[in-house]
């Protein structure tokens, strides 16, 4: 069985960044950006009992609303020499029909390669579509950035990536 993200405006993939900016007086809230894309894309292969998927988002894709801000994220992250972020996983195959999954990733991005190991999703079933949200615990560091300042307030270490993704069998 072959697996695909969907061809049509509803978006394979959405992944939101968020990177907390704690200010030097702790008496102020954190404040947090999201960066959303919607240009990720996916497949999934199934071949005896077991399912390899990639997924892939271009790193100019992320929008956080501020041009100058994304821009500036694009070279911290060195985004025109390494353009993609791409996530590998496999999974059981009978997975699909779990109300969630713990799942080994393998995420290549900013030139530097990460693995994150059980990572939490939860599954719906919506018809013969799978929705899979979940959060993976990145960090900057995990990746070689050296954590940015933004106005001389140092960005967080941490950044959460919040996957909501819609997959459906292919045609």
């Amino acid at each position: 069985m072959k697996w695909k993200a969907p061809s049509r405006a509803l978006p394979a993939a959405i992944l939101v960044v968020s990177l907390v900016i704690t200010p030097l007086l702790h008496a102020q809230q954190p404040d947090a950006t999201d960066g959303t894309s919607h240009a990720a894309r996916g497949k999934g292969i199934c071949h005896a009992g077991q399912c390899d998927f990639l997924i892939a988002v271009p790193v100019k894709s992320f929008d956080s609303g501020d041009s100058n801000r994304d821009l500036h994220m694009v070279q911290v992250t060195r985004g025109a020499e390494f353009p993609m972020v791409t996530v590998r996983t496999r999974l059981p195959e009978s997975a699909a029909n779990d109300a969630s999954i713990q799942a080994d990733l393998e995420i290549q991005f900013a030139g530097q390669t990460a693995h994150y190991q059980h990572v939490t999703f939860q599954l719906t079933k919506q018809g013969a579509d799978v929705r899979l949200s979940g959060t993976i615990p990145a960090t900057l560091t995990d990746f070689k950035i050296e954590p940015p300042t933004l106005l001389t307030l140092p960005v967080k270490n941490e950044i959460p990536v919040r996957v909501e993704m819609t997959w459906h069998p292919a045609q």
